[in-house]
């Protein structure tokens, strides 16, 4: 029975096999992204905004601290650099592909969600003042109170997707994601008390917690904005993890389930390769007794299985 082997699952051996088998997952991946796009082309709801709004509303136009550029490195590019060295380490194209694959989903659904609802909401930002009145001077219906904006047209309805905040969403969406991937590289809930593996399961989390603070430093933003925005892509980001990974506390949380499922077919294709051609005197007694038992002698295997029966 040939053995198996840590290792061998490299992109030039499985790569073709394992992207042909998500071709659809990767799809609707492209799918998702035309969606949020045109959600980001949607006038959004412009909500009623009064002369007695305005006092929450007149913080000073500021420029990004965190650019929009910036926030796909943060939340896709780094993890990927990260996913990339450890598959260079490990050469487990399983591991590689689910990675990226599943933090391209969770930001995406992300996006889709917190656009969608931006665009339904129609929240003024908290500059929303300057936005709508870039000289200073408001205009306001007589009847009704409700703005009459004369600012640039693009501003102002940027000034209209307040809630949630996409920078908080997204960033929670990834490095979310990444908190959930270390967890289970580093063994982190392994009973043994090392919190310095706490500490850098938290370090992702630290960094989308910053990039959140930086939209209400900026005025972008009002606290509800980004506290939903990192709930909602944790929550994804958690959901999208446990679709390809284990949990973190599992045995077998150092790798996707896929890869297992691919040992355990390999090992199980051998050990019937194995009966055909030379069944053991054992097997023989135990055909005897109406039916052939086949035993796993593969330490990861058995790994496996005493995972499944805790």
């Amino acid at each position: 029975m040939p053995d198996i082997q840590l290792g061998c699952h490299t992109i030039q051996s499985h790569g073709t096999k394992v992207a042909r088998l998500h071709m659809y997952d990767w799809i609707i991946l492209l799918c998702l992204a035309v969606f949020d796009g045109l959600l980001n082309l949607i006038e959004p709801f412009h909500r009623f905004v009064g002369r007695d709004m305005m006092t929450d509303l007149s913080y000073p136009l500021k420029g990004n601290t965190i650019p929009f550029w910036a926030v796909p490195l943060i939340a896709i590019v780094l993890p990927w650099f990260i996913f990339g060295v450890i598959y260079f380490k490990k050469k487990n194209v399983y591991d590689l592909h689910h990675g990226i694959l599943g933090i391209l989903y969770s930001v995406l659904i992300t996006a889709v969600i917190t656009d969608a609802i931006k665009d339904g909401v129609g929240r003024p930002r908290p500059d929303f003042f300057w936005r709508c009145f870039p000289d200073g001077k408001p205009n306001y219906d007589n009847i009704t109170t409700d703005v009459i904006c004369h600012g640039e047209k693009s501003v102002i309805k940027e000034g209209h997707k307040s809630f949630p905040s996409g920078h908080s969403s997204w960033s929670f969406a990834g490095l979310g994601f990444l908190a959930w991937y270390l967890a289970g590289k580093l063994k982190a809930f392994d009973r043994k008390g090392h919190i310095a593996k706490l500490c850098l399961v938290f370090l992702p989390l630290l960094v989308a917690s910053l990039v959140a603070v930086s939209r209400v430093d900026d005025y972008w933003h009002h606290w509800q904005d980004v506290f939903a925005g990192g709930i909602l892509g944790l929550t994804v980001a958690s959901f999208c993890y446990l679709q390809f990974f284990p949990f973190p506390f599992d045995n077998d949380a150092l790798w996707p389930h896929a890869y297992f499922q691919q040992l355990a077919e390999t090992h199980s294709n051998g050990n019937a390769n194995s009966i055909n051609i030379r069944p053991t005197e054992s097997e023989d007694e135990q055909e005897d007794h109406g039916g052939i038992a086949l035993r796993d002698t593969s330490p990861i295997l058995e790994s496996m299985e005493s995972g499944r029966r805790l």
